[in-house]
C-alpha cells in the first residue's frame, strides 16, 4: 500500500482587491477556492489547467511561499500551515520548488557554486568542502560539468538554466519537488531533454513530484495522475490513462481534444470552447464552467457540483459526469 506523502484538504487562497484612496479591500480574487487533493509517495501528480486557473498559486501555497486564507497541508503527517518558524525551516529542506521562469529565478550578481550552495550555507549542512564535493556531485546528476560552478547565469542557456535550477532545488535532498510550469519557457527539443531527465531523477532519488503545466500533452507523458482545475477549482482527478481513454468532465474533455496528435489520419471530436474564462473575482453562480458548456443544464446553472469519487479512484465536479 502507498504512502500518503502530502494532503492537502480544502485549500483557499483570497487575493484582496483594494480600490480609492485608503486602499479599503473593496472584493476578493478567489485564486484557490476549496481545492483537496493527495499526492503518494514517489508519484507525480499533473496539475493541469487554463493560465489563471489557480495551478500555480496551489503550489505556492502549500509551500507557504504566499500565506493560505484557509485551509489544512499535511506534509508526511505533519501540518504545514500552522507550523512555527523552526518547524517551517526543517520543512523547507524537505519540500523544494523548481521555478518556470530560467532567467529570473537565478541571481545574476551570483555563480552557479553559489546558487546551488545557497540552502546548504542557509540551514548549516556540511563543511565547506562537503559543501562544494556535494555542489559538484548535483552538477553531474543534472547532466552539467561541476567545471562551470564558477560560472554566472548570463553565460547559459535556458536549458542549462533550468538544469541548474533543478540541482538547486536537489542539492537539499528533498522527498517532495513542486515544479511550476519547468519546460513552458523552453524550446521543445529542450522540453524533452528535461522531462527525461526529472523522469530519470524521479527515479534514482524516489522523489514525488506535484508537476504544474497548462499543456496536457507534458503532463500525460510524467504524470501518474492529472488534477485538472478551473478557475480556481478543482473539476475532475483520475489516474492518467483514464483522463485520456474516458474525461468524467466537460472541461477535461476540451482540453484533451485540444492536444496535438502525430497521426494526421486520425479523426477525433473537435470540441472549441465558447467565450473566455469569468474573473475569479466575480466567479458564475453554480457550476463555474457552465456559462462555456455546451452540456449545461438549469441546475448547472444554480447549483455547484460537488467534488466527489464517482468510481474508484476518480473524482469529478459535474452534475452530468456519466453522459461526458
Amino acid at each position: 500500500m502507498n504512502h500518503t506523502l502530502l494532503e492537502v484538504s480544502n485549500l483557499v487562497k483570497h487575493f484582496p482587491i483594494r480600490s480609492g484612496f485608503l486602499r479599503r479591500v473593496t472584493g476578493q480574487v478567489r485564486a484557490v477556492d476549496n481545492v483537496s487533493f493527495t499526492i503518494q509517495r514517489g508519484e507525480t501528480l499533473g496539475l493541469v489547467g487554463e493560465s489563471g486557473c489557480g495551478k500555480t498559486t496551489v503550489g505556492r501555497t502549500l509551500l507557504r511561499l504566499i500565506p493560505a486564507t484557509s485551509g489544512s497541508v499535511r506534509f508526511d503527517g505533519q501540518e504545514v500551515l500552522k507550523a512555527s518558524r523552526a518547524q517551517t525551516k526543517s520543512l523547507r529542506r524537505q519540500m523544494q520548488i523548481v521555478f518556470q521562469d530560467p532567467y529570473a529565478s537565478l541571481d545574476p550578481r551570483r555563480t552557479i557554486m553559489e546558487s546551488i550552495a545557497e540552502g546548504l550555507i542557509i540551514h548549516g549542512i556540511g563543511t565547506k568542502q562537503e559543501q562544494q564535493s556535494k555542489v559538484e556531485a548535483i552538477m553531474e546528476k543534472v547532466g552539467l560539468a561541476p567545471s562551470l560552478l564558477e560560472r554566472y547565469p548570463h553565460e547559459f542557456s535556458g536549458g542549462q538554466r533550468q538544469r541548474i535550477g533543478i540541482a538547486r532545488a536537489l542539492v537539499m535532498n528533498p522527498s517532495l519537488l513542486v515544479l511550476d510550469e519547468p519546460v513552458s519557457a523552453l524550446d521543445v527539443s529542450i522540453q524533452a531533454q528535461v522531462l527525461n531527465l526529472l523522469k530519470s531523477l524521479q527515479a534514482d532519488l524516489g522523489l514525488t513530484y506535484l508537476f504544474v503545466a497548462h499543456n496536457l500533452g507534458v503532463v500525460e507523458y510524467v504524470s501518474t495522475r492529472i488534477g485538472v482545475m478551473y478557475l480556481g477549482k478543482m473539476v475532475e482527478l483520475s489516474p492518467r490513462n483514464d483522463v485520456f481513454k474516458r474525461p468524467l468532465h466537460p472541461y477535461t474533455k476540451a482540453l484533451s481534444a485540444a492536444v496535438p496528435v502525430p497521426n494526421p489520419a486520425r479523426k477525433r471530436e473537435r470540441i472549441v470552447l465558447q467565450g473566455d474564462v469569468p474573473s475569479p473575482a466575480n466567479p458564475p453562480s453554480g457550476c463555474r464552467f457552465h456559462p462555456r458548456c455546451w452540456m449545461a443544464k438549469d441546475i448547472c446553472r444554480t447549483q455547484e457540483p460537488e467534488f466527489s469519487e464517482k468510481t474508484p479512484g476518480r473524482w469529478s465536479a459535474c452534475h452530468f459526469w456519466d453522459q461526458v
